[in-house]
């Protein structure tokens, strides 16, 4: 990026400008065919007349150039103006837009050149009247330089800081489209877990009690009437689940967000795996009540165990331990012998386990899922249960 660059001008900013250029000469070059020496009027009179204006003319062209060619413009006209006081203006025009840049080197330079013009111009145009001693003559210049200078620099600075303000807007701006393109993503994560975590097991086990009554023959109609009412009432619970879910995502922002499930509905879950047809025994020894997000991350846990159980091994003996102590870790594990039945095909979006594993992580545990010897399957979790906060 180009540093040095300066926004666009419109027409009448440059109009002002030249105007403004075109005032502080004419002053001068009047006073100096004012008080010119009559003995050399007619030695530098056709110039002062003619060749002067033509020159300031020409270097009020030249600055219209000064932002593409700052420095170039700068040197040419500071150093015409040693022969023209009309052109003065512009000299301290192009000093001045060169001082925007502020760099020191470059404007030591022309600031020397100026005041050289101007000793030369005042020797050129000789004047009635002493001209001082020469340290006036050199002071004089050098503080019109300096107040160009000093315009110009405050001009550059005010530029920098409109810019450093515009580039840090725009870099917040980026920064928020990233956040909340981010901040979208981690939801659409989130609802993609609870969508999966709330049909994924009832869908589960209504496929697996479906698959029953696809390949037994040989069921009483009593177990053949349970197993039907057993795919109503899971898909009849399905449908509200789902319908809860929906209600969620379509609710306002000051609707009441639905309860989550906790650790206390763990045992209504192994009840309905039961009730589907799975040999689940659950023991539990755990003592105190977990935080929220514990609770909540061990009931996934659970059912995201049942329901591969249900799905991967149907007719196989589960087995369920959840234990803990307040101040130590909520461990759970469910362990599922080898399936009795053939598996049942039903979808599988196959981010089950990966989803579990990100909810795992955000509540600070360790998931750990893994074939046993005997041709089973073992899912555990550790999660931290820590001191709840008191008041003395």
């Amino acid at each position: 990026m180009n540093t040095d660059a300066a926004p666009p001008l419109a027409w009448w900013e440059h109009a002002w400008r030249l105007a403004a250029a075109v005032a502080v000469g004419v002053p001068v070059w009047l006073s100096v065919g004012v008080l010119m020496q009559p003995g050399q009027a007619a030695v530098t009179g056709s110039w002062f007349s003619t060749g002067d204006p033509l020159l300031a003319l020409a270097c009020l062209v030249l600055v219209s150039w000064r932002r593409r060619f700052p420095r170039t413009v700068a040197f040419t006209v500071v150093a015409a103006s040693a022969t023209s006081g009309l052109a003065t203006g512009a000299a301290l025009l192009a000093l001045a837009s060169l001082a925007t840049r502020r760099r020191r080197v470059e404007i030591a330079a022309a600031i020397v050149l100026y005041v050289a013009a101007s000793t030369f111009a005042a020797r050129f145009y000789p004047v009635d009247g002493a001209v001082g001693p020469v340290w006036l003559q050199l002071l004089l210049p050098a503080l019109t330089a300096g107040i160009a200078v000093a315009v110009g620099t405050a001009v550059g600075a005010r530029r920098a800081e409109v810019r450093s303000l515009r580039e840090r807007a725009a870099s917040l701006e980026r920064e928020q489209t990233a956040r909340a393109a981010q901040v979208r993503a981690q939801e659409r994560n989130r609802i993609a877990r609870e969508m999966h975590d709330v049909l994924a097991h009832r869908i589960s086990l209504v496929a697996m009690q479906a698959g029953v009554l696809d390949h037994r023959a040989d069921l009483e109609p009593e177990e053949h009437r349970m197993l039907v009412r057993g795919i109503a009432d899971g898909s009849h619970h399905a449908l509200e689940e789902l319908r809860d879910v929906l209600g969620v995502l379509r609710a306002g922002p000051d609707a009441p967000e639905a309860p989550q499930p906790s650790l206390d509905g763990v045992p209504a879950l192994v009840d309905d795996a039961r009730t589907s047809g799975l040999d689940v025994t659950l023991t539990t020894t755990v003592t105190g009540t977990p935080s929220e997000t514990a609770g909540r991350t061990c009931y996934r846990v659970v059912q995201e165990g049942l329901t591969n159980a249900a799905k991967h091994a149907p007719g196989a003996d589960v087995h369920i331990t959840i234990e803990g102590t307040e101040g130590g870790e909520l461990q759970v594990t469910i362990r599922n012998s080898p399936g009795s039945a053939r598996p049942v095909r039903s979808p599988s979006s196959g981010f089950g386990l990966l989803g579990l594993g990100e909810r795992v992580t955000l509540a600070g545990g360790r998931l750990d899922h893994r074939p046993t010897p005997d041709d089973g399957y073992v899912l555990t979790a550790q999660l931290p249960w820590p001191y709840a906060p008191y008041e003395k």
